[in-house]
């Protein structure tokens, strides 16, 4: 079982930043998958960025592309995300999430706020 758990977040005012982190613990096959996924209120979650733990790819989605840069400690089961520039429309819980297979959502952290006011 793998368990993540994530830190950061809070309260930005637009053009800001952010760093969120996520710890994994458990077994990581080569082939895991950690991201991101956020959900703002009223709204269905969506994905904002991942990271393969074997080959370090990663993927965005298009909202934040430029802006978030997600990064891995892989000796620490470790990733972050880095939030630039940041909108209101950020403004949601942000979950870090894993699995071996696209998307990654077998596991899910507790969540995060991240509130960005204008």
């Amino acid at each position: 079982q793998v368990e993540l758990v994530e830190s950061g977040g809070g309260l930005a005012q637009a053009g800001g930043s952010l760093r969120l982190s996520c710890t994994a613990s458990g077994r990581l096959f080569s082939s895991y998958i950690l991201g991101w996924f956020r959900q703002a209120p009223g709204r269905d979650r969506e994905f904002v960025a991942a990271i393969r733990q074997g080959t370090g790819g990663t993927t965005y989605a298009d909202s934040v592309k430029g802006r978030f840069t997600i990064s891995r400690d892989r000796p620490n089961n470790t990733i972050s995300l880095q939030m630039r520039d940041l909108k209101p429309a950020a403004t949601a819980v942000y979950y870090c999430t894993g699995g071996r297979t696209w998307p990654p959502q077998q596991h899910w952290g507790q969540g995060t706020q991240v509130t960005v006011s204008s």
